[in-house]
């Protein structure tokens, strides 16, 4: 029964490793058009871009090469930096040779917002939403990395072409990363599976063998006892016909001798078969220590792998799927036991100002900080997890809102008053919260749409506070 529980949990791991690959790959078909859609976009907005937009669309329209790619990226790069600081060189008619036109002063160009808009700049514009959204599953897929939502926000700041184009070229490279991870991952698991059932086939096999040789003897004691029978129904018979005393012993003797040579053939061969049998069961017997100590090796992994999967990389607390199953499960509970349970969804105020100003390492660094905050008054009972970005939530369980409020206020003061300093400047954080109580008929949308109203209470009546809806 174990064994078939080790293989079921292996073709499991497979099969989610295979639909983590098709999700992928779906990704990856998307970049592709995304690619091919900014390459129809930007064509003819400068004559220096097209044949190395026509390029880049034709290497996404067949298998990828990495190098191919990067070497075309870099040259989209610099030919973007060049349009910035050149002008644009937009296809027209060809100016005559004996008159030079000098480019526009830099200061003299109009700014972005004043240019003419392409013709492309509708399906541009739609290509970028799509980027976005694609951005969100990558952050979804992986809520222990924060490089998806930087890069969402990078996105957004653009404010040149090269600036997207730069971002574009991290975005492809997340995916590839991404999909050869998946890869790496399926193939271990594999090699895994097969070893496991390397040793069910042998173990198989023993079994196997082990029932042909217990057939064989006992179709060799049936031939030995056929045998005996047989010589002394003959002696029987010679007896009684024979008058002769001293022919019936020699014919005693001779049966008798020719009995105890069979009986000692099949000892010896009985001998022979038991030497290898305990020779065979000794090895399956060390087969199955190597295999068992696999195995604890391989739950010990597996187990870690599950935590992993759970826990937020960052900040150490569990991540948005640990979050999602346990509201799942406290849902539950509260339909059948009623058991009272807060719900404090948390937000780092003005968060988007500290990564601007000091960078996404003092951003993370106020991340972990505030996670080893709100865990410290965390109860074994409750749980804490990132749910996104800035944002935790915290389940109490057997609290009711009134007394979560009370929690919550004491946390938001601690964490207000911590010391923070960023290139020599010290820095105040707080922390805004949303508080609301599982009800019987609750699910985890109408959860969330309660806290989220009380935490945008909180954030319009001046932030560094809790409220309770």
């Amino acid at each position: 029964m174990e064994t078939a529980d080790w293989k079921a949990k292996y073709l499991t791991a497979i099969r989610e490793m295979e639909a983590s690959e098709q999700r992928w790959s779906a990704v990856e078909k998307a970049l592709r058009r995304l690619v091919s859609r900014l390459c129809a976009a930007a064509s003819g907005i400068d004559t220096r871009l097209d044949g190395q937009l026509d390029a880049a669309s034709a290497a996404v329209r067949r298998d990828l090469d990495p190098a191919e790619l990067k070497a075309i990226g870099d040259s989209l790069g610099d030919t973007v930096l060049a349009m910035e600081r050149e002008g644009p060189a937009v296809a027209g008619p060809k100016a005559s040779p004996q008159r030079e036109v000098a480019p526009p002063a830099p200061e003299a160009r109009p700014p972005r917002s004043s240019r003419p808009a392409p013709a492309g700049r509708a399906e541009l514009a739609a290509t970028l939403t799509a980027v976005h959204g694609l951005l969100e599953h990558l952050a979804a897929l992986d809520a222990g990395s924060g490089l998806p939502a930087a890069l969402n926000t990078q996105l957004a700041a653009a404010s040149d072409d090269a600036a997207l184009a730069r971002v574009l070229d991290q975005v492809a490279d997340l995916v590839r990363d991404r999909s050869d991870a998946v890869a790496s991952d399926r193939r271990e698991v594999a090699a895994m599976l097969g070893q496991v059932t390397q040793r069910l086939e042998e173990m198989t096999e023993f079994l196997s063998g082990s029932t042909d040789e217990s057939n064989a003897a006992r179709s060799d004691v049936d031939t030995l006892n056929k045998e005996v029978m047989a010589e002394v129904a003959t002696l029987s018979t010679e007896a009684a016909s024979s008058n002769d005393l001293a022919r019936l012993r020699t014919l005693v003797a001779s049966r008798l001798e020719a009995v105890a040579s069979r009986v000692r053939e099949f000892r010896a061969h009985q001998e022979s078969r038991f030497i290898a049998h305990a020779a065979r069961v000794e090895r399956m017997r060390s087969r199955i220590i190597e295999l068992e100590k696999q195995t604890v090796e391989l739950h010990r992994g597996l187990a870690a792998e599950r935590r992993h999967a759970r826990t937020d990389v960052l900040t150490g607390v569990a991540n948005r799927a640990s979050l999602d199953e346990r509201l799942a499960e406290e849902i539950e509970r509260r339909r059948r036991f009623k058991t009272a349970v807060a719900v404090l969804v948390w937000d780092i105020d003005l968060f988007k100002k500290i990564n601007d100003e000091y960078g996404h390492r003092s951003g993370d660094a106020v991340l972990r900080e505030v996670a080893r905050a709100l865990a410290a008054r965390k109860r074994a009972t409750d749980h804490l997890a990132r749910f996104g970005g800035e944002e935790f939530v915290m389940l109490l369980v057997g609290t009711t809102v009134n007394e979560a409020l009370r929690v919550a206020d004491g946390l938001r003061e601690a964490i207000a008053a911590m010391k923070f300093g960023f290139r020599g400047s010290p820095v105040r954080v707080t922390v805004s919260c949303g508080i609301t109580e599982l009800a019987d008929d609750d699910d985890p949308q109408t959860v969330f749409d309660r806290a989220d109203a009380a935490l945008y209470r909180a954030k319009n009546e001046g932030r560094n506070r809790c409220i309770a809806a």
